[in-house]
C-alpha cells in the first residue's frame, strides 16, 4: 500500500529544491494547489470519521512561523523546523490538540532558511544550548521521505554550537549512523509496551526494532536517550511497565545501558482526542476514564493525583533498580 494518496501543496514550493524533489518522488499521485497549509478547507469540512484516510494526505508548503520557544526539560528551546503532524495514528497524539483532525504530515521545504536561522541562535548563548528540532513531528519518520536529517546533522556538526536534539518513535536510522554527527545531535526513542504499540500507536515501529535503533545510534556515537512516553495507566499498568523496564534492560548494549537519559511522561489526554478517536476508531480501546481522570484544563484529562503518587514511585524505583547506570532526567 502507498504511504500517501494524494498531495496538497502551496504555490510557492517549487521555488525550493526540496519541493521540485517531492514532485519528482511523488509525480504518480494527483497534486492539488491549496493557498495554504494551515486552512485547507476540504480538510476542515470532513467528519472524524475521515481522520485515517486524511492521515494518507500529504501537504507541502513553507514555514513562516520561527518563533523559538523557552523549554526547560531536555532542550532549551523548542525549534519550529521541517515538518509538523505525522502519518502515524497514535491514539494520544498531543498534534491532535493543536491541529485537531488536521494531524497529517506537513513537510516545510523552506529547510534553508530554518537551518540558517537555527544555527545562528545555536551561536548566541553564554553557553551552549540544547535544541528540540522534533517537538511537532517525528522527524526520523520524515527522514524517509526528505532525506532532511542526513543533510541537518552533518551541517549543525559543522557550523553549530551546542546540541540539536529529536525524538522517535520510527526504527529507521540506518541512513543516520554513518554521518558526522561530533556528538551534536541527541538521538531518543519512545517506549511503551507492545501492548500499547499494537493497539494505540497505530503505524509505529514495534518495541524490539525501537530498541536496536537505540543500540545503533549509540554503537554509532550518539547521545542516546529514552522516553518511557506517554505512561498509560490502563488495567495492568504496573506489571506491562515494569515488563517493558525488564525488555529495556535485557535488549540494550552495555554501552546503551550506560550513557542513556531517561524520560518518563504520563499520558495527557484532550476531549478532542476522544471525539476523533470515537468515530475515527470505534473498535480501539477508550483511553478516557471518568474514575481515573480529572480535567487539567483547556478541554484536557489528566491522571488524579492519588493514581500519580501511586504509579510514579514504583515506575522510578524500578527504573534505577534495573537501569542503574541510566540518568532519569524528569517525570511529568
Amino acid at each position: 500500500m502507498k504511504l500517501f494518496t494524494a498531495v496538497y501543496h502551496e504555490p510557492g514550493i517549487f521555488n525550493y529544491p526540496l519541493g521540485r524533489k517531492l514532485k519528482k518522488d511523488f509525480a504518480d499521485l494527483p497534486w492539488h494547489e491549496i493557498k495554504s497549509h494551515n486552512r485547507i478547507e476540504e480538510m476542515t469540512q470532513r467528519p472524524n470519521s475521515d481522520f485515517p484516510k486524511m492521515k494518507r494526505f500529504l501537504i507541502i508548503g513553507t514555514r513562516k512561523t520561527h518563533r523559538y520557544t523557552e523549554n526547560h526539560k531536555i532542550s532549551d528551546y523548542l525549534v519550529p523546523f521541517t515538518s509538523s503532524g505525522c502519518t502515524a495514528m497514535c491514539l494520544y497524539c498531543y498534534l491532535v490538540c493543536n491541529y485537531n483532525k488536521c494531524a497529517y504530515l506537513r513537510l516545510f521545504v523552506n529547510r534553508e532558511d530554518m537551518m540558517e536561522r537555527l544555527i545562528k541562535n545555536s551561536k548566541k548563548g553564554a553557553v551552549p544550548q540544547t535544541f528540540e528540532i522534533g517537538s511537532n513531528s517525528d522527524l526520523v519518520l520524515e527522514n524517509m521521505i526528505t532525506n532532511n536529517l542526513e543533510w541537518v546533522i552533518p551541517a549543525f556538526a559543522r557550523e553549530g554550537r551546542g546540541q540539536i536534539t529529536f525524538p522517535t518513535k520510527f526504527a529507521s536510522v540506518k541512513p543516520l549512523l554513518g554521518l558526522d554527527h561530533q556528538g551534536k545531535s541527541i538521538f531518543r526513542m519512545s517506549v511503551n509496551p507492545q501492548e500499547i504499540i499494537d493497539h494505540i500507536e497505530l503505524g509505529t515501529s514495534p518495541l524490539h526494532q525501537r530498541i536496536q535503533a537505540v543500540n545503533d545510534m549509540c554503537e554509532a556515537g550518539y547521545p542516546v536517550g529514552i522516553l518511557i512516553a506517554p505512561i498509560i495507566l490502563n488495567d495492568g499498568w504496573k506489571e506491562k511497565y515494569m515488563n517493558l523496564i525488564d525488555q529495556l534492560a535485557d535488549g540494550l548494549t552495555e554501552k546503551a545501558k550506560k550513557s542513556i537519559t531517561i524520560e518518563m511522561i504520563f499520558m495527557t489526554y484532550s476531549f478532542v482526542q476522544n471525539a476523533i478517536n470515537k468515530e475515527a476508531f470505534p473498535e480501539a480501546p477508550d483511553l478516557y476514564d471518568n474514575q481515573s481522570m480529572s480535567g487539567g484544563g483547556r478541554g484536557k484529562y489528566r491522571y488524579r493525583k492519588e493514581l500519580r503518587l501511586e504509579a510514579e514511585p514504583v515506575l522510578t524505583d524500578y527504573v534505577r533498580l534495573r537501569l542503574p547506570e541510566a540518568r532519569l532526567v524528569y517525570v511529568c
